[in-house]
């Protein structure tokens, strides 16, 4: 059965990894439902006004520190009502699902295999392990670099084999700023597009006048 022709195009959010060195896309991860509700919390940086100073005129000292927080839905429900054509969700249920989201806060095998590898040698100094560059996608006009800063699954039912087949992931998302990246880096220069782009909008609301605010004006 074909959907409805005029019915609009559903957009998922989602995140985008690449490489923080080359910026070449390593993994797109797309929500399978759209979270309800996105809360953002914005923590102004300002120079200057320490306790029991007076006050002083506002300074900017970089970004504000910008956080969202998503909860995602995911539910095998549906595809284990046909398990020949989602062979994967009747033998694992969601836990592929889960493992790649997981792998937004967790080295691979690899590296701690290379870490190891280089503690056995003698080296002394080892760096830390780099992982992708995390792009949150939420709309053409909303491509941030972000960090995970809070991870957290329920998982809320099984198959007969304990493979969880629904699952709820609550994700707390630190905007990456220029402050953090830089601005000759391509994550720098994402954040400059998402910052404009909300000065941008910005000019979209309709100016009012005084009268609006009860006032003839700022004497």
């Amino acid at each position: 059965m074909s959907s409805f022709p005029n019915s609009p195009k559903l957009i998922k959010g989602g995140l985008v990894l690449v490489d923080a060195d080359t910026a070449q896309v390593q993994r797109i991860i797309s929500l399978q439902y759209n979270s309800d509700s996105l809360s953002r919390t914005l923590q102004v940086q300002t120079a200057g006004g320490q306790a029991n100073d007076r006050i002083e005129p506002v300074r900017f000292k970089g970004p504000a520190v910008e956080t969202y927080k998503l909860e995602a839905d995911i539910d095998a429900t549906d595809q284990l009502e046909f398990p020949d054509q989602n062979p994967t969700a009747g033998q694992f249920g969601i836990a592929p699902q889960l493992a790649l989201l997981e792998s937004l806060v967790q080295p691979t095998a690899a590296q701690l295999a290379a870490v190891d590898r280089e503690a056995s040698s003698g080296t002394l100094e080892i760096a830390p392990m780099l992982a992708p560059l995390a792009l949150f996608v939420w709309s053409k006009s909303r491509v941030v670099p972000v960090k995970v800063t809070d991870f957290s699954i329920t998982e809320e039912a099984f198959d007969p084999s304990l493979n969880p087949i629904r699952a709820k992931v609550n994700l707390s998302l630190r905007v990456l700023t220029t402050d953090d990246l830089g601005y000759s880096t391509k994550a720098g220069s994402l954040f400059m597009a998402y910052l404009q782009s909300k000065e941008q909008l910005a000019t979209k609301v309709q100016s009012v006048s005084f009268a609006t605010l009860g006032i003839g004006g700022i004497a």
